[in-house]
């Protein structure tokens, strides 16, 4: 804890082994809202992982606390698409699942785009570099909603059988690579019925 936030932070000299998670076991993401503050650092980039499974590993493995699921990613850069916002599917197959500004269904193996939610100037006016943004993660059966600073980013249906993800662990990243920091504060999640 740093001034009321989680902070995450990785040194030269303390570098994270592999991308490592603050896990909450006890917050269940079937149907939920999210709602959080966040902000980092230039260098790298974090994450909120949710509906994720713990993967197992070996009681001697350097870093123990890894997840797999859905990623909110959380970067401190305006240009599309590199932004926060995005989901990530972490330690998946499948990549950027769906960017900012889309709306988006998964199905047939593949992203079909349908529409267009926000544009590159108009992101950049959203979100504000270096300072606090509130992000909010809205999912409900296999529909997920990610809105920024009050403002709906995306909206992703992932209708594939075999790798939608219905529920799971809520998590916090510090990843890997470069020397980082990743704050977080104000964190509320409510159940949807």
């Amino acid at each position: 804890m740093k001034d009321g936030a989680i902070r995450g932070e990785t040194t030269a000299e303390k570098p994270a082994q592999g991308n490592t998670f603050l896990i909450c076991t006890g917050c269940g993401t079937r149907d939920f809202e999210l709602r959080l503050s966040f902000r980092c650092g230039a260098a790298n980039n974090s994450g909120i992982q949710y509906r994720s499974k713990k993967i197992d590993v070996k009681p001697e493995a350097k870093n123990r606390w890894r997840l797999r699921g859905y990623q909110h990613e959380i970067r401190n850069e305006q240009t599309l698409p590199n932004v926060a916002g995005f989901i990530y599917d972490e330690g998946g197959k499948r990549g950027r699942i769906c960017l900012v500004g889309e709306q988006a269904v998964w199905a047939d193996g593949k992203k079909q785009v349908r529409g267009a939610l926000i544009g590159a100037e108009e992101f950049k006016a959203l979100f504000k570099l270096d300072q606090w943004n509130e992000a909010v993660i809205v999912a409900k059966g296999n529909r997920i909603r990610h809105f920024l600073n009050g403002r709906l980013t995306l909206d992703f249906t992932d209708a594939d059988p075999q790798l939608a993800l219905l529920d799971g662990v809520l998590g916090l990243q510090l990843h890997a690579g470069k020397p980082m920091w990743a704050e977080f504060k104000d964190i509320r999640i409510k159940e949807l019925k």
